[in-house]
């Protein structure tokens, strides 16, 4: 495997905002832009290299990016969702030169990276959302999206107004509101356009409730958007990054992504056929009668 480290995607102010690029043996055209978790406060990038790695081994091309912290001083918000489609618009102009195809870029996020990665894919280019860093020109529209503990709904959890809330965190402010919760929330921008959207979570997660995922499970079938959901039973908050479980994690992720990203075509021929031959029996048996 191939890979760069510390590229500059972006400036805001005096900050370089960077990410690091994985590229596997045997490439499959498709790029994964991973968000790493940590309230919106703390954590870096390097906490996506293992999972990057491993989903390499499937051919997929590794892309994991900075973005902004919330700090003891106060909050950045919205920054976070800034960078984060700052790197999606960078991984796209730089497609060519990735070797993946900039119409099937993938998104992968861990807690709070999994609450922005959800967040970018409902709102491609909007522009209450994109920010004023990073290349210009450039969609921030994805192909898919895979969430590991994902905060969807602000409302859904701890009240607004304490410190401790998922809403205060993402802040950065002691007291949120309700039009904060509602621009805040993935689960505000569902529709039937959402991309095709993997939803993993731990049973016993005691920091990201796992009914957060499940809400968002249900709003997407409601809207007949693509989705997929699998609750970890007994598992804990980060999970999917335990050396244990990173391997299933990995497979189960590709799985969906060949299904939904790399060979749609295939699988749906595949279901095409399974009921041409179901309706081709019933007629048969009806015949029979």
């Amino acid at each position: 495997m191939q890979g760069r480290k510390d590229v500059v995607f972006a400036k805001a102010g005096d900050v370089e905002l960077k990410l690091d690029i994985v590229v596997p043996e045997k490439p499959n055209g498709i790029g994964i832009l991973f968000v790493h978790g940590g309230g919106w406060r703390m954590g870096s990038r390097e906490m996506m290299a293992p999972m990057m790695q491993e989903m390499a081994k499937h051919g997929f091309t590794g892309i994991a990016s900075q973005y902004r912290l919330n700090s003891p001083k106060g909050g950045v918000w919205p920054a976070h969702i800034h960078d984060t489609k700052a790197a999606i618009r960078w991984t796209r102009e730089h497609a060519a030169e990735l070797g993946i195809d900039p119409e099937r870029i993938v998104l992968w996020g861990s807690s709070a990276g999994a609450h922005l990665v959800l967040l970018a894919a409902g709102t491609p280019d909007d522009p209450k959302l994109e920010g004023d860093i990073g290349p210009k020109g450039f969609s921030s529209k994805v192909a898919a999206v895979i969430a590991v503990h994902a905060p969807t709904g602000f409302h859904v959890s701890t009240p607004s107004g304490k410190h401790t809330s998922p809403l205060s965190a993402l802040t950065g402010h002691e007291n949120g509101t309700e039009d904060d919760a509602k621009f805040g929330a993935p689960m505000s921008y569902v529709s039937a356009n959402f991309p095709p959207t993997l939803l993993l979570h731990g049973t016993v997660d005691r920091v990201v409730h796992h009914s957060q995922s499940q809400v968002m499970f249900d709003a997407l079938r409601a809207a007949r958007a693509p989705v997929d959901m699998h609750l970890y039973s007994g598992h804990r908050h980060g999970f999917a990054r335990l050396p244990s479980m990173r391997k299933q994690v990995a497979a189960e992720a590709a799985y969906f992504l060949d299904r939904m990203v790399v060979n749609p075509k295939r699988y749906q021929d595949e279901i095409d056929s399974a009921a041409a031959e179901q309706a081709a029996l019933q007629a048969r048996q009806a015949a029979a009668r």
